[in-house]
């Protein structure tokens, strides 16, 4: 007997030792040997991160496509594994090792740092593991992977060290994104630019002539940052700007550091902008790193690695300089408190024009929240270009295809605009780039230190010392590698050969440049093949206002919490309802809990269908059915199964979970077992026509549970063990079953007969409801010239008619009755005669004044949409809420519209 209610935490738990003990995931099982492979890699969740909202989505989308796919009989992989995530790990380690008062990762040395991350590895790498089991996640768990296996490793090292080789991976001395907190180069891409209020400092710098000597003229530079006039080296104005033409070649002495600056024409400098004469700081900003090479600035750095003044044995700095007392004063100051110095001592020397407030955007770390520094360091770059190339064609040839196809776009303008990619990183945790120096400074690029050690000698003649490189590889250079590397890259192993390339990538829109171009471009050029044939974005999972998640803001949504509360079928099915291509997805707990009740009322149809007799009969044979109601039942489920298996295949996952439910909750639920009811429970019935209908019912559940296992796996798979018990024997998991196969079961004529039915009691209670007839009224309904086949149905269909559609009677007519809502069913009209019921007069006023109200409003909203400036100012979750609330009001007056048409017939 089944138990009176779900209970999704016992039965998750007990599936999921199931689905192990029978190995349901694994790739390559014996009996798929000769099927089409199917394989799909996860992205990498950092080791020590937990699952928030994001890996909900992204997963449960991944795990409906590869258990649909098992379904079809493909040999499926689903590559699970986790990523080491540099940055992001070592900063959770350093914090730990603050919070509990221990020495930091310097005083501890590297060996001993790297120790401990490996141990908080090991002690919550398997969390998010866990949570994404609880979810459901269909991987093959067998062959969890971590970027930093040792597989994996080597992968790394042999791709540095080719790309070296091929002259794609060079050193140099190159402006980064430095973030002083972590002190390590950042890529663009982990740059926030944050709106700040701040000032534009405005700055005479002194002309002199050619002995050094102030001309008593002066040129004004405005800056946003005046500590990094320390390193300034050249004052730029437009070539084509009169008021400096005759400047253009002089010299400036720099206030505080007394350096002799050039005054140089470059087109970079804005005649309408500020002064028209730019500071240039070649060290400090990237554009001035430009305008500094392309006129022989030399680049003078004057911030330490924590961003603070560094002048003492700073050569570069005092080269040409004789820097007053107070200048020299502020070496090993924050930049920010020396900014306020400068700033002071440009004041007192009369230097300081004007100071206007100005609002702009800073860099900060995405991580670290700090301002990131332009900084000048020698680092480690990939020449990405040729093979951006590569990912670009692939694209246009069709090789890979983006879902939805306008990210095409996205991803063509980056890569074609990619600028060389700095892989290194002055962090500990990572993969530690594969160099050696020896003491003159000569470079041996190997995967091992015995191969750098070999090379040196053959260049020197004897054995030398060798001093490895102590940065590290940015995290995103692995998981470059993980479609291939999972699979023994660079070995030719078996599970390369048969599950590489992969075929769809599942991620979201925000690391198309971090990881998916990455992949593209490493798996065409390493593997000569493109990685994935498909790649699906979605988007993002928002508060149930609209808004972003943040801890900041408070409104993060855990979804292990929801899974607590309403079981994780409920929160699966609920994220693919709502992931319509391109749109946000808005979620909060009422949301889920609605998709816990469709869990609840799909149960309790499974227990109406056992109390009633419905038990699965081993000998039954769908296609023989001879009642009309059974045969209409298989066919809305044959079309139900086509409309999922259609919108899953070009990933249109709320479609398909609209129609799943669709069928399941309206069709099945509401329709079928409410009209079978008479035959099941009824007296007098035909025992053939009851024992029909008790097996159809039991089937039906078993294909509602094959159709809905990608969206509701534990669910399903319980009541497809418990429905199993009636059959001789045992039958395995359901994860393993086939999809449903029913398009031979379609009946036209039975369609055509219930559909009308159904119809016919569906306007009818709209009818009702539109003209707000009392809820236990009971009014009779006229057909209207009805030929012979209608007359039949509804002989056949009376007692059911009268019973759900609450009549006093049937009959019949030529014409229509004065004063009925007419309806059109499929041709046939039918008619309700309100007279004596409502007040058909005063309902058309109050609909007319409904309508005129929600004109009304929409109009508003119209305005609002239409205001530019409304748009340009309002929250994003803001916007949609006023398109949603449009939205509503145009289907609500379409209603309206549809009530009056009726009523305008009476």
């Amino acid at each position: 007997m089944m138990d009176k209610t779900f209970n999704p935490a016992a039965v998750e738990a007990r599936v999921s030792a199931a689905w192990e003990e029978g190995e349901a995931f694994r790739a390559g099982r014996p009996e798929r040997a000769d099927a089409e492979p199917f394989s799909i890699v996860i992205p990498p969740p950092n080791v020590t991160g937990s699952l928030h909202m994001g890996h909900a989505l992204n997963n449960t989308i991944q795990d409906i496509l590869v258990r649909f796919e098992r379904m079809r009989g493909r040999d499926v992989l689903w590559q699970p594994g986790t990523d080491h995530a540099g940055i992001a790990t070592q900063m959770v380690v350093e914090r730990k090792l603050m919070e509990t008062q221990q020495p930091g990762r310097r005083e501890l040395g590297r060996e001993e740092f790297l120790r401990r991350v490996w141990a908080w590895k090991e002690e919550s790498g398997g969390t998010i593991i866990g949570q994404l089991k609880r979810l459901g996640a269909s991987c093959d768990w067998s062959r969890e992977r971590f970027t930093m296996d040792e597989g994996l490793s080597r992968a790394v090292l042999k791709t540095f060290v080719d790309l070296h080789a091929q002259g794609l991976i060079y050193r140099d001395k190159r402006l980064v994104n430095w973030d002083p907190k972590f002190q390590t180069a950042i890529s663009d891409l982990e740059v926030q630019q944050i709106e700040v209020k701040g000032n534009l400092w405005h700055f005479d710098y002194p002309v002199v002539d050619e002995a050094g000597a102030e001309t008593g003229a002066v040129i004004t530079v405005a800056t946003t940052r005046p500590e990094t006039m320390l390193g300034d080296t050249a004052v730029a104005v437009h070539p084509d700007d009169e008021r400096y033409r005759d400047l253009v070649g002089q010299r400036v002495r720099l206030p505080l550091v007394n350096r002799l600056i050039p005054i140089v024409a470059d087109a970079y400098s804005d005649p309408e902008k500020g002064t028209g004469a730019v500071k240039i700081t070649p060290a400090h900003d990237f554009n001035d790193f430009e305008v500094g090479r392309r006129n022989g600035c030399r680049p003078i750095n004057v911030l330490d690695p924590e961003a603070r003044i560094q002048i003492a044995g700073n050569a570069d700095f005092l080269e040409g300089a004789a820097p007053e007392a107070a200048a020299l004063a502020l070496d090993g100051l924050d930049r920010f408190e020396a900014r306020k110095a400068v700033v002071a001592l440009m004041e007192e020397r009369g230097r300081l024009r004007l100071v206007e407030p100005n609002t702009h955007a800073v860099p900060h770390g995405d991580r670290s929240g700090v301002v990131i520094e332009p900084y000048l360091t020698d680092q480690w770059y990939v020449n990405v270009k040729p093979l951006a190339e590569r990912a670009l064609q692939a694209v246009r040839d069709g090789k890979t295809k983006f879902v939805p196809e306008n990210y095409e776009k996205i991803f063509f303008q980056w890569l074609e605009n990619i600028e060389p990619w700095c892989v290194s990183r002055q962090l500990w945790w990572g993969h530690q780039i594969p160099v050696w120096y020896d003491g003159e400074g000569g470079i041996f690029v190997a995967e091992s230190e015995a191969e750098a050690l070999a090379q040196a000698k053959a260049k020197h003649g004897a054995d030398v010392a060798l001093t490895r490189d102590p940065d590290v590889l940015d995290t995103w250079f692995s998981s470059a590698l993980w479609p291939f590397s999972t699979l023994g890259w660079p070995d030719k192993t078996p599970e390369l050969a048969r599950f590489y390339p992969t075929n769809t990538l599942v991620t979201g829109k925000d690391i198309i440049f971090f990881w998916v171009a990455r992949m593209m471009m490493m798996g065409l050029h390493l593997t000569d093949q493109a990685p994935f044939d498909t790649v699906y974005l979605h988007t993002l999972v928002r508060d149930e206002k609209g808004a972003k998640m943040s801890k900041s803001k408070g409104n993060v949504v855990d979804p292990v919490d929801l899974i607590d509360r309403f079981g994780a079928d409920a929160l699966r099915f609920t994220l693919a309802a709502l992931a319509a291509p391109g749109r946000d997805i808005k979620l909060g707990p009422q949301r889920v809990e609605s998709y816990r009740n469709f869990a609840t009322k799909l149960w309790n149809a499974a227990r109406f269908a056992e109390m009633n007799g419905c038990e699965l009969k081993a000998d039954f044979r769908p296609e023989a059915v001879r009642e009309t109601l059974n045969a209409w039942a298989l066919t809305e489920a044959a079309k139900a199964v086509a409309e999922v298996a259609q919108a899953i295949t070009v990933y249109r996952f709320n479609d398909a979970a609209a129609a799943a439910y669709r069928f399941v909750w309206n069709v099945f639920c509401d329709w079928y077992l409410e009209l079978a009811k008479p035959v099941l429970q009824g007296e007098g019935v035909d025992p053939a026509a009851r024992a029909e209908t008790q097996a159809t019912v039991a089937f039906l559940i078993d294909q509602i549970a094959k159709l809905l296992h990608p969206f509701m796996p534990f669910l399903t798979e319980e009541l497809w063990a418990i429905k199993g018990q009636a059959l001789p024997t045992s039958r395995g998991l359901l994860a393993l079953e086939s999809w449903p196969e029913l398009s031979a079961y379609q009946n036209a004529q039975a369609e055509a007969e219930i559909g009308w039915l159904v119809d016919l009691i569906s306007e009818i209670r709209s009818a009702r409801s539109e003209t707000n007839v009392p809820a236990g009224a009971q009014v009779p309904l006229v057909l209207v010239a009805a030929d012979a086949s209608v007359r039949a149905r509804v002989e056949r269909w009376s007692e059911t008619l009268t019973r759900l559609a609450r009549l006093s009677e049937i009959g019949f007519a030529d014409t229509a009755p004065k004063n009925a809502v007419q309806l059109l069913v499929r041709g046939s009209v039918a008619a309700l005669p309100l007279e004596g019921i409502v007040d058909l007069a005063a309902e058309v006023a109050r609909l007319k004044k409904e309508a005129g109200k929600a004109r009304a409003e929409i109009g508003k909203i119209e305005g609002k949409l239409g205001n530019a400036d409304f748009l340009a100012r309002a929250p994003e979750e803001v916007v949609d809420e006023q398109r949603e609330r449009r939205d509503a009001e145009a289907a609500r007056l379409a209603k309206i519209e549809e009530a009056l048409a009726r009523l305008s017939d009476a």
